[in-house]
């Protein structure tokens, strides 16, 4: 029998919807890594140059998401998604008719300030439609769209970039966003959207989350979250190419094995949260992510990176599930708001980690860099584990 919650989950939102519109969201950002080459090829330039466009997406992408939120609570979260839907599909597909590596940055920040919107505000959409108890399990079907896009727009991006181009594949990713969107707001005209008369684009919801209490410590844990426990994965391609000689086509695949265990934890989320409770996963998933990352490092044969990267994939998802479940109930009245800051703070946190670790391994090296970070991940699943065992206050 099915669960009341559950069909009021179905009615109330469009679920399969919004997870689509994370499928594109994400994959807009990760599509491009495979075209890198073919777009330095055509506009004559090198591979280092072109990669601008990488942080011309993800840039935007943490930035707006202070903009965006307190936009979702004023004028309606469905409205805001329709709305950045239209415009990351004028900017994808803009991106087709780039004349110039200037252009297409500008283009490709365009697509990433819109993408913001996508994924945080459907978090804020779920908090805001179902209750708690069954969030955590709601908000791991909704990210099945995130996850197939990390496993599969590498592979989609060199597939068709070979036969379409690189500008094909923008045209295919702008059509794809306008006709969502087209069926996004049939469906959205029967639904309610929350809105807030009160909220706006000030600042005085950020500073209430800054007080002391649960928010300022999940936002704690979550800048954390961010710089330990992602702080690794953009130096394991190059660490495989260096230590093994694999060719990053065969890097691509092994790293692509991530999304098979974050797809995994979607599947699972609805048994291991009343079977391990909140507190315990997210100490499961820094044990396990941290034993996989040792066993990578530490592996004489890049093969150990294949379950190691399914392992990393679940142990990261169990963390940061339980983290985007509680992130909903930071800020109720402005949900939206809440979850931009929780979307910034881990933004803010990915791009500290990339430093630090970057450091750490031109003093230290790979293999020290990555174990003092699993030492530090470890010690971060006790903390956060404490933390949660703490009622939501």
């Amino acid at each position: 029998m099915r669960r009341p919650g559950t069909a009021a989950v179905a009615l109330a939102i469009p679920l399969g919807l919004l997870s689509t519109a994370g499928f594109l969201s994400s994959a807009g950002a990760r599509v491009i890594d495979p075209l890198l080459h073919v777009i330095a090829t055509d506009f004559a330039t090198t591979v280092p140059a072109v990669s601008i466009v990488v942080a011309a997406f993800t840039l935007p992408y943490g930035l707006f998401q202070i903009v965006l939120g307190p936009l979702g609570d004023r004028f309606g979260k469905l409205r805001l998604i329709l709305v950045m839907l239209l415009a990351y599909s004028a900017a994808t597909a803009a991106c087709a008719l780039a004349g110039s590596l200037a252009a297409l940055t500008v283009l490709r920040m365009g697509a990433g300030a819109a993408s913001a919107a996508l994924i945080p505000v459907s978090f804020a959409i779920i908090g805001d439609t179902v209750p708690y108890a069954d969030r955590q399990v709601t908000l791991g079907r909704f990210l099945t769209g995130t996850v197939m896009a990390q496993v599969l727009a590498g592979p989609m991006g060199g597939v068709f970039g070979e036969y379409l181009g690189w500008r094909g594949v923008f045209l295919l990713l702008g059509g794809c966003a306008l006709v969502l969107a087209a069926v996004f707001a049939r469906r959205i005209r029967s639904l309610p959207d929350r809105r807030s008369s009160r909220s706006g684009l000030n600042l005085q919801n950020y500073f209430f989350l800054l007080r002391p209490g649960f928010a300022r410590r999940m936002l704690l844990v979550t800048l954390l979250d961010g710089a330990l426990m992602m702080g690794c994965f953009p130096f394991l391609a190059p660490y495989m190419h260096e230590r093994f000689g694999l060719r990053y086509a065969t890097v691509g695949l092994v790293l692509a094995c991530f999304g098979l265990g974050a797809l995994a934890y979607t599947r699972l989320a609805k048994r291991l949260v009343p079977l391990l409770g909140e507190a315990n996963m997210m100490l499961a998933g820094a044990v396990l992510m941290a034993v996989s990352v040792s066993c990578a490092v530490l592996a004489l044969h890049w093969a150990v990176f294949v379950p190691a990267e399914m392992g990393m994939g679940l142990g990261f998802f169990l963390f940061h599930g339980v983290l985007q479940a509680r992130a909903t109930e930071m800020l109720p009245q402005a949900r939206a708001t809440g979850v931009a800051a929780f979307a910034f703070m881990l933004f803010l946190g990915q791009s500290l980690g990339a430093l630090l670790v970057g450091g750490l391994i031109d003093r230290l090296g790979y293999r020290d860099a990555f174990l003092l970070e699993v030492a530090a991940v470890l010690l971060l699943g006790g903390v956060a584990r404490r933390m949660l065992r703490r009622p939501i206050a």
